[in-house]
């Protein structure tokens, strides 16, 4: 007998349909990419800065701000450092087997998205679609080769982990993508959240200690030798980008956009805007933020009972899982005081989710991703030449390549 689906269709009880979708779009975005490599130019970025900051750290130099690129310092924690070094010695530092290998990287974590979108149900079969129309992505991934994209690939892998509660694995996977790039940490607010409703104040900190002890032994060769140089360079919270490069906040004044006043107050629009969709969604079931908070604590009556007991709600389901790490994650994108275009990866295979979970007709849902879409692209094209003629004045000029090196953050 058939059922009706979550989005008003009839559909059989086992619907094959979303997976054997995934498997075309799989295979269609795989022939596209090997298209894009071999026929579209590589945009010459980042890459040779990755390089040179590579071959620092291999000739032994572990003094952080004495580790640079033509685009200036390096500002990655050290797990970039280790990616980047295993590239150049598959690919000899060449571009073009880079590309191969960043295609490669592209279908595995469209892989682990639709996974994502699959399990959760969240989406019709047709829509799953949309994930491979950016060109943007594509772009960011086999045309510019980011850092970007191994560290969204390894927070992908990370949530799909979340997803089958396998909490410790998953909070290893998470710190690794923050060892890459420290945009992952917009995911960290709602992490903890489901972790304190899904595990003991025991299975919380012992989760949390191995995410930090995989950040202390990916940085020991750096801690062990000019720690203060390290922490303040990879893990520089408070760093201030250069306000040409920015698209978001393009519309302030630049001494606006440098002020401590608009850094505290997006801050705060940050935190006060988690803790609402905390206590009134992701938390509503169980009576809000700070009612789940005491309930957590009421009941013990020691510290071993505190440490070890486990919350009432421990399963949770994978849909309530993608939801609050993806709200949480645009919530720290919208509250960001500069976004530059290769931060498209962190958010677009989150946007068909999002805008499924809201009630605008479908129609609407599709527009708005269109729009955005179109609006990156429109936006890159000036970007483009923007950059091209930066890159020129570079030759003349080589302290201008400190003011390019914000397109690397």
């Amino acid at each position: 007998m058939a059922r009706v689906g979550k989005h008003g269709e009839s559909s059989p009880p086992s619907d094959r349909r979303p997976l054997h979708f995934a498997a075309f779009l799989l295979l269609a975005d795989a022939a596209l990419v090997a298209l894009i490599v071999a026929f579209v130019p590589y945009t010459k970025i980042d890459w040779d800065a990755y390089m040179a900051q590579v071959d620092a750290f291999v000739e032994g130099e572990r003094d952080y701000t004495k580790i640079e690129g033509d685009t200036g310092p390096l500002v990655y924690p050290a797990g970039f450092l280790y990616v980047y070094s295993a590239i150049k010695l598959l690919t000899a530092g060449q571009v073009f087997p880079a590309q191969i290998l960043f295609g490669v990287l592209y279908i595995v974590n469209l892989s682990l998205v639709l996974l994502m979108y699959v399990k959760t149900e969240v989406l019709p079969w047709w829509a799953l679609g949309l994930l491979c129309l950016s060109k943007r992505v594509h772009s960011i991934f086999v045309l510019r080769l980011f850092n970007d994209c191994f560290a969204m690939t390894f927070l992908h892998a990370a949530m799909v982990l979340i997803m089958y509660h396998k909490w410790y694995l998953g909070l290893v996977i998470f710190s690794a993508a923050v060892s890459i790039k420290m945009n992952v940490l917009l995911f960290a607010p709602s992490l903890l959240l489901l972790m304190l409703k899904a595990m003991s104040i025991k299975g919380v900190f012992f989760a949390l200690l191995g995410a930090a002890a995989l950040q202390v032994l990916l940085g020991m060769p750096f801690l062990l030798s000019h720690p203060v140089e390290y922490i303040s360079r990879a893990f520089n919270l408070g760093r201030v980008f250069i306000h040409f490069w920015s698209v978001n906040f393009k519309f302030v004044p630049e001494k606006f956009f440098v002020s401590k006043e608009l850094a505290v107050a997006l801050l705060v629009l940050h935190l006060t805007t988690l803790l609402v969709f905390a206590h009134y969604k992701w938390l509503k079931h169980e009576g809000g933020l700070f009612h789940f908070l005491h309930s957590r604590f009421k009941d013990a009556t020691s510290i071993g009972q505190l440490i070890f007991a486990k919350p009432k709600l421990s399963t949770l389901n994978k849909e309530h899982i993608v939801t609050v790490m993806f709200v949480g994650n645009f919530i720290g994108i919208v509250c960001a005081r500069s976004l530059h275009y290769q931060f498209y990866s962190w958010y677009f295979y989150s946007l068909p989710f999002l805008l499924w979970k809201t009630r605008f007709p479908t129609f609407v849902r599709q527009a708005q991703i269109s729009g955005i879409v179109e609006e990156h692209m429109a936006q890159w094209q000036h970007f483009r030449k923007t950059e091209e003629m930066c890159h020129v004045h570079k030759e003349d000029d080589k302290n201008r390549s400190y003011g390019v090196s914000v397109i690397s953050v």
